[in-house]
């Protein structure tokens, strides 16, 4: 396998891995920072579907900022190749951090927890899906800062590049409806993030099996076995919470990573108290009033406008109305043509 030594103005200096795509050290020459660099394999540039989610991703992940998300710095195409700049993380996967048990006390590891929620919580703010979520697609920093990283497969709202009949993800995080090529949501990261937390409490994965069919049939049909979780003596609201993200119904999930991160919260601080509404401004103090039974109608004459005369203030209450005065007009003139007609028949009977 030949690498490259040099991709525009960044000078390539280690060959770090991957797959369909390769990623490298390298240096940026002109601003002189160390960067990652991802370039997409020749035989990925010459599969049209691999080259657009390739692009895809470059776009979506150079629009996002998060404290807890690898920043993109640069994106473009070297000889027919796409290529990716990326930040580049000192540091070791999540997966690497379970092999070695570097995740600390259960405090440390709810706290490294809350971190990739808060990153997938932001993501679904910008309507995407990540589809992939596993503990190699997650950095963590020797101050134990995570950061979410590879977004190959994410999805945006109304974009379709999945092959048919094809299931993008990894089978063991996978959500039952990812299982049956079923149109995603947001649920499916929160199904993800359940058992990235199984996993990062136990060090063991709660879904197993020697073949994809097997795997499968676990998570469509099996519930996951909690009793990893009292052996490794999660507290037992954190053991609820991962029971809820894991549930195999979209409905019996947490509808949002946003609730799973204000959980986490509490666990880390019990003396945080859920956000309270705004309460509505003290009305003044007025005299009392009686208040009728309930049922009562009760009917509240219009106030009478200024500049009506002031004998309207002696008149019935339905009268002491602009729409009153307007009656008595009118009958006014009734009357007064009345006693003309009157007047008039008086004189022709003479």
């Amino acid at each position: 396998m030949e690498h490259p030594t040099r991709v525009g103005k960044y000078e390539v200096e280690q060959f770090l891995g991957g797959g369909m795509s390769h990623v490298y050290r390298a240096k940026d020459t002109v601003l002189g920072r160390r960067v990652a660099l991802k370039i997409l394999t020749e035989a990925g540039a010459a599969d049209a579907e691999a080259k657009a989610r390739f692009l895809m991703e470059a776009r979506m992940a150079s629009n996002i900022s998060h404290e807890n998300i690898i920043s993109v710095y640069d994106f473009g195409e070297d000889r027919g190749r796409p290529f990716i700049v990326m930040e580049f993380l000192e540091g070791e996967s999540l997966r690497d951090a379970i092999k070695n048990n570097h995740l600390g006390d259960t405090q440390s590891r709810i706290r490294a927890a809350l971190q990739v929620a808060r990153a997938l919580d932001y993501i679904h703010s910008r309507k995407i899906i990540h589809r992939d979520i596993k503990p190699e697609n997650i950095h963590i920093d020797a101050v134990a800062k995570v950061t979410l990283m590879d977004f190959g497969i994410a999805k945006s709202e109304g974009v379709a590049l999945t092959r048919a009949g094809f299931t993008l993800g990894t089978p063991y995080y996978m959500a039952p409806e990812q299982v049956l090529g079923r149109p995603l949501t947001p649920q499916a990261d929160v199904y993800a993030f359940g058992i990235l937390m199984f996993e990062m409490m136990t060090s063991a994965k709660p879904v197993s099996g020697d073949s994809v069919e097997k795997i499968f049939q676990q998570i469509l049909y099996e519930p996951l076995n909690m009793e990893p979780l009292k052996t490794s003596r999660v507290p037992a609201p954190l053991a609820d919470l991962i029971s809820r993200c894991t549930a195999k119904q979209l409905v019996q999930r947490p509808p949002n990573l946003g609730i799973v991160c204000a959980e986490l919260e509490r666990m880390l601080d019990p003396g945080r108290s859920p956000a309270r509404p705004p309460q509505p401004a003290a009305r003044p103090q007025t005299a009392p009033v009686n208040i009728p039974a309930a049922g009562a109608y009760i009917e509240t004459p219009e106030p009478m406008p200024a500049g009506l005369p002031s004998f309207l203030q002696h008149m019935p209450g339905p009268f002491r109305t602009q729409g009153g005065l307007m009656l008595l007009a009118c009958l006014a003139v009734v009357a007064g043509l009345g006693f003309v007609y009157l007047l008039l028949w008086l004189a022709g009977a003479v």
